[in-house]
């Protein structure tokens, strides 16, 4: 049961549902149409930078699951602004989420669930990388940024 749990999608969707409840909680609003809009906006390129990714990475033909070895170090595509563009697009979608639900306490969220990936999974992820590719890994580590 905990392999289920411990995968960075549930992590997601228990945050979004922290995000909704903390909008009803503590009923702040700030962002109105426009944040809803933008909000939307955010969501939207969250899901378009996450399927990118993903392709990407099935085309590379390396998992796209954490906890799993990779069998190819992909640098291409939207891993060339990003070590992590899955969950960067997770952060963007949490943000999007707490802008369009107009709930401004939330996006103190957004730190929190990024110190917990990075803590539980992007860590590990790139001693896995490092282990697996050394100096190919160091060269695009030192060249391309974790988040963004």
């Amino acid at each position: 049961m905990r392999n289920w749990i411990d995968l960075p999608p549930v992590w997601l969707a228990l945050f979004l549902a922290l995000t909704w409840a903390v909008g009803q909680v503590v009923p702040v609003r700030l962002f109105g149409g426009p944040g809803a809009f933008l909000g939307a906006a955010l969501v939207a390129a969250g899901l378009f930078l996450m399927a990118w990714a993903a392709v990407v990475m099935m085309r590379a033909r390396t998992t796209v699951i954490p906890h799993r070895n990779p069998s190819a170090l992909v640098t291409g595509g939207p891993f060339r602004l990003s070590r992590n563009p899955i969950y960067l697009a997770d952060a963007t979608i949490l943000a999007g989420a707490a802008l369009w639900w107009d709930a401004a306490p939330a996006l103190l969220l957004v730190p929190v669930f990024m110190s917990l990936i990075s803590r539980r999974f992007i860590r590990a992820e790139e001693d896995r990388l490092a282990r697996a590719f050394g100096p190919a890994w160091e060269a695009w580590a030192l060249k391309t940024r974790r988040w963004i």
